[in-house]
């Protein structure tokens, strides 16, 4: 069973979803739960499947004290990379939080201070700690949500079965028909060394 780290402080958990992917936003969330609030179900995301993800996306919004969700663009990640996208990411989750809290805890081991309040990285925290396996679950659902929309305004890429990372038929396309302005250009979109055109 999952834990809460600080049962005397109101803690947070922050997480983010998309690093590795070539196209599309990096995505933060946070999450604060009751005092002594458990969920045997809940989890790191990428220890679920979509339908499980779903499912805990409403019990965890039902559930919380407080949630919410941050994006940062592509370009955004072009110009402040990819540690600093996700980052802020989190921070615009935390931004949006109107209850109380006193402790923020983060999956991995980088984080930029919030506010000046107390924050501890964990590594794979999403394993170990509620509100951290929360905030990946709509971290994830949310930038999956996102990216399926996308898959409609750009269907070549398949986006609705790779939600933007580096699988195979994701680079084929990006071979075939060029890149879209939903892609990391900072990132090497292929192995080899490619000039890419704009879709």
């Amino acid at each position: 069973m999952l834990s809460s780290i600080y049962e005397q402080w109101p803690e947070i958990g922050c997480d983010e979803a998309g690093r590795g992917c070539l196209a599309g936003p990096v995505v933060g969330a946070a999450v604060i739960f009751p005092e002594h609030y458990t969920n045997e179900k809940i989890n790191d995301s990428k220890k679920l499947n979509a339908a499980k993800r779903k499912e805990l996306r409403k019990i965890i919004e039902q559930d919380a004290l407080a949630f919410a969700v941050g994006f940062v663009d592509n370009h955004e990640i072009d110009t402040i990379n990819i540690l600093q996208a996700s980052i802020l990411a989190m921070h615009r989750a935390l931004e949006q939080i109107s209850a109380p809290f006193t402790k923020i805890i983060v999956d991995g081991n980088k984080f930029r201070p919030f506010r000046e309040i107390p924050h501890t990285c964990i590594i794979k925290g999403d394993g170990k700690f509620l509100s951290i396996a929360a905030a990946s679950i709509l971290a994830k659902t949310y930038r999956d949500e996102f990216m399926t929309q996308q898959a409609e305004c750009f269907p070549q890429y398949a986006w609705e079965e790779n939600k933007g990372y580096p699988t195979q038929k994701h680079r084929d396309a990006i071979r075939e028909f060029g890149i879209c302005p939903l892609h990391r250009i900072s990132f090497s979109l292929l192995p080899e060394n490619t000039q890419l055109s704009l879709f």
